[in-house]
């Protein structure tokens, strides 16, 4: 707890200032487009219902895939950079509730050391839907 209360500040600060995320590498990119091949985007949310089997894919730093099922997939743009995420750190998501929200405070950390790796919030979330046949 306490160091949440310790980081809360730092967290808030980052999120107020002009933020451009890094460009997603050629690779990445790429790992992207396949994911969200044949998919129609839809209307950005605020939110969305925290799911039991939704499964998560890092693209980059900032960029993450909720797969709920093969129809559906939700992407969103990190506030911030959670660092360590592409080098398989594990994302503390901070939310209440049942679902993840914009803003929802992030961290994640290396489970080995323990140490905390970078901080960020959830972004808004854009779903993108295979198209009825």
């Amino acid at each position: 707890m306490r160091a949440w209360i310790g980081i809360t500040p730092l967290l808030l600060a980052a999120c107020t200032g002009s933020y451009t995320p890094t460009p997603l590498t050629e690779k990445q990119a790429a790992k992207l487009e396949k994911a969200l091949e044949g998919k129609v985007a839809g209307e950005k949310m605020n939110c969305i219902n925290r799911e039991r089997h939704t499964n998560l894919t890092v693209i980059s730093n900032n960029v993450l895939l909720y797969r709920v099922n093969k129809r559906l997939i939700y992407k969103t743009e990190l506030i911030g950079s959670c660092n360590g995420l592409t080098y398989g750190d594990t994302m503390i998501v901070r939310s209440f509730g049942s679902q993840l929200c914009r803003g929802d405070m992030t961290m994640t950390a290396n489970l080995l050391t323990g140490v905390a790796s970078g901080a960020c919030a959830l972004g808004d979330f854009t779903p993108y839907r295979a198209p009825d046949k």
